[in-house]
């Protein structure tokens, strides 16, 4: 019999194969347990539950501590995704405005040139060489025309180019505000995800620490449970070899009769032997001699299962005990069947105790006499109730019901059966 595992081994990745290993070894438990104290058995298997519910805590925990990271990573490259695309907006915003600055300039520029022109040399070029009064003015004020008109020219391709440049800027920004807002949504989502992530990472970590707390307070109820056991099997040690000493007594006072009555017995086959012989001597030789034919034995030993229901759930022998890992005689042999199944006597004999008896619940004791030469006794434990309390029982007579009472943890037969005062294998005699 082996103890559960508390902890996921590294061998065995997948919590929830190993929770079931654990719920497994839990049903096992339930058998192993059933000569134990009830309380104790409770808080054994609740510990060895919630043990084996850690694993999965644990692997959730990782994953949500995985998920916590991815998302607080991508909520990061989001967030400067963010930061660049409101950057780049920032800064197509200053080169529009510079760019509308520049073409206010420029028609600022041509107005300029324009009023000079009105102002100063007439309405146009044809004006301007009318009113020369010698040839070399005339030349000065064509040579001034062509200047004027150059320059007017390239303010005004200056004023061409700075407007198609805005055109272009302005959809420049358009394209960058979408992408800004693109970026504005995803630093929400995984925001949002990352939060959630991290909430989750706090649940799966509450969740585990309670199952910790709870792993220490039921560890605390088992060791208060174990000294309060280790007291009932100090008692029940006690009972058992006072129960022993009884039966010693009785058994040597048996074997003792025994002996006188077949010491006797055999006096008596002496006897009627020599009577026999010389009552040979004086009669006829003539009669035929027959010898003696046998009986029969028995299809089986001297003692009969106490019930045939349900299933044997632990034989006789040493037994690691799960919880204090300490080995102990398990001193009968248990049948597991429901509660008020009827138990029976194994042989006939005599009842020789009745009653309740601190772990063993309650008891009777049969003292079946002298058969083949040993002295042999039964006992019937955790009984839900006794049925026969004194006297002479012949082999299958109900004495009582089968229960859980006493150092039990479910219904079951804990049947003993003593050779000359001391325990033996059920099996011996069955």
């Amino acid at each position: 019999m082996t103890s559960p595992v508390a902890a996921r081994s590294s061998a065995d990745p997948d919590p929830n194969q190993q929770k079931r290993k654990v719920d497994s070894q839990i049903d096992q438990l339930r058998e192993d347990l059933l000569d134990t104290n009830a309380d104790l058995a409770n808080a054994f298997i609740a510990l060895k539950t919630t043990q084996g519910k850690l694993p999965g805590a644990q692997a959730a925990l990782g994953r949500a501590e995985a998920a916590a990271s991815r998302a607080q990573t991508a909520n990061a490259i989001a967030a400067q995704e963010l930061e660049v695309a409101e950057a780049n907006e920032v800064k197509a915003q200053d080169e529009l405005a510079a760019t509308s600055k520049e073409i206010s300039d420029s028609r600022g520029e041509v107005a300029q040139f324009a009023a000079q022109i009105y102002q100063e040399q007439g309405f146009g070029e044809f004006d301007m060489a009318m009113t020369s009064t010698t040839p070399q003015q005339f030349a000065d004020r064509i040579a001034l025309i062509g200047t004027v008109m150059d320059l007017q020219g390239q303010s005004m391709v200056k004023l061409a180019t700075a407007k198609a440049s805005q055109t272009a800027q302005e959809d420049l920004l358009s394209a960058l505000r979408v992408d800004s807002e693109k970026a504005k949504r995803k630093a929400e989502s995984t925001l949002a995800a990352a939060t959630k992530a991290r909430d989750d990472a706090t649940a799966a970590k509450n969740a585990l620490d309670a199952l910790a707390a709870q792993q220490t307070r039921e560890a605390a109820t088992v060791k208060a449970q174990s000294e309060a056991e280790t007291k009932r099997l100090n008692e029940m040690q006690a009972e058992s070899t006072r129960l022993g000493a009884v039966i010693k007594a009785r058994a040597a006072e048996a074997l003792r009769r025994a002996k006188i009555a077949a010491a006797a017995n055999a006096r008596a086959k002496a006897a009627a032997a020599a009577r026999a012989a010389k009552q040979s001597a004086t009669s006829s030789k003539s009669s035929p001699k027959r010898g003696r034919t046998s009986s029969g034995g028995s299809s089986g030993g001297p003692l009969s299962p106490p019930t045939t229901a349900g299933w044997i759930s632990s034989e006789y022998g040493m037994r690691l005990h799960p919880n204090d890992r300490v080995w102990r005689l398990h001193s009968g042999r248990d049948y597991a069947a429901p509660c008020g199944t009827p138990i029976r006597a194994a042989a006939p004999g005599t009842v020789i105790e009745s009653t309740y008896r601190g772990g063993y619940g309650n008891r009777v004791v049969v003292d079946h006499g002298v058969i083949g030469g040993v002295h042999l006794t039964t006992t019937y434990n955790h009984l839900q109730r006794i049925r026969t309390q004194s006297g002479r029982v012949a082999r299958g007579t109900i004495v009582g019901y089968e229960g859980s009472t006493g150092n039990s943890s479910g219904c079951h037969l804990h049947f003993e059966v003593y050779e000359d005062g001391s325990f033996v294998d059920p099996r011996r005699y069955l």
